[in-house]
């Protein structure tokens, strides 16, 4: 049975659950301002997936994201202030502001690239996970998905072949019920969404996804089942976003009840009930924890406004890997 120690993954988590909210928190403000060119997809009351998640994976690990993909990038370890400059396609980005929102990739954390396209990540980080066992490595992938995107054929095609060549990578799929509009009930027969990778071979669970401990504890489970050959996993996580699906959602097609139903496990009250109780957290200290995730935060945003954009003579750079003879 996997450790999960509360005054390391209990505190450290909390505080990277705290910062994420308060990064996210901001993304409609910026959007109403038209910083944001195009779509922004917060995921305020998701953070416990994202930060259970990478708590169990190691420097050599790898990710691949989806469109509301600020949250695994700031678990990962992305720097919130050139996080939040590509969002606003600042030069001092991660891709120079070129990516946006929905694009965002850091080689050095691993981090395979967020991704427009519903589904794409899923393929991407199987072929990681290929990579590495042909190389011979320990390294795991992760592919982040939402229940819509449990629909796309890629996933079919990759829980297979991840199956058939045992390869270490994780499928997590977070079913926050609604894709973009449309709810889980309307889109498929089995809402058991972890049926879909039993019935491929593959080993899967259901998590509770606004409780952190639960996350951490399925994730650590399937990293060392991937590290020491026994395949590939799906975790679906049991989630919800508190926003809209982008900024500017009018949500006419939930009620306001629904959402506080949800808002009422909120995944950080919850933590910080829990390390008060363990002893291992005070209320007072919490209070500093958010203010300086406050301060650091709007560091981070002060450093993205400041932040010029990219000149436009590297329009066209970035487009072509030159040729290695």
């Amino acid at each position: 049975m996997t450790t999960y120690d509360a005054h390391n993954h209990g505190m450290a988590g909390l505080r990277l659950m705290a910062s994420i909210r308060e990064f996210e928190s901001k993304m409609p403000e910026l959007a109403d301002e038209g910083l944001i060119r195009g779509s922004t997809h917060p995921s305020v009351g998701m953070e416990a997936v994202a930060v259970g998640i990478s708590l169990a994976l190691g420097e050599e690990d790898s990710i691949a994201s989806n469109h509301r993909g600020h949250a695994h990038c700031l678990a990962r370890g992305s720097d919130p202030g050139r996080t939040m400059a590509e969002i606003l396609g600042r030069q001092d980005g991660y891709g120079q502001g070129k990516g946006g929102s929905m694009h965002i990739g850091v080689k050095e954390l691993g981090i395979l690239g967020t991704n427009g396209i519903v589904g794409a990540g899923i393929g991407l980080a199987t072929g990681a996970a290929l990579a590495a066992k042909m190389q011979n490595t320990t390294a795991v992938s992760v592919a982040y998905f939402g229940d819509g995107a449990s629909n796309q054929g890629v996933l079919a095609e990759a829980l297979n072949l991840a199956a058939i060549w045992n390869l270490p990578v994780l499928f997590v799929c977070e079913n926050n019920h609604y894709a973009q509009s449309a709810s889980i009930e309307q889109m498929v027969a089995q809402p058991d969404l972890a049926q879909r990778g039993i019935a491929y071979g593959v080993h899967s669970v259901n998590v509770d996804g606004m409780d952190l401990e639960d996350v951490y504890r399925a994730a650590a489970d399937a990293v060392a089942r991937g590290r020491d050959g026994d395949g590939p996993t799906l975790i679906v996580a049991d989630t919800y976003r508190y926003l809209g699906h982008m900024a500017g959602d009018t949500e006419i097609y939930r009620k306001p009840d629904e959402v506080q139903q949800w808002r009422d496990k909120d995944p950080i009250a919850r933590l910080v009930a829990t390390l008060i109780e363990a002893d291992v957290l005070t209320q007072e200290r919490w209070l500093e924890i958010q203010a300086e995730v406050s301060r650091e935060m709007d560091a981070a945003e002060e450093f993205a406004r400041n932040s010029p954009f990219p000149d436009v003579s590297t329009a066209t750079t970035d487009v072509y890997q030159e040729t290695v003879a």
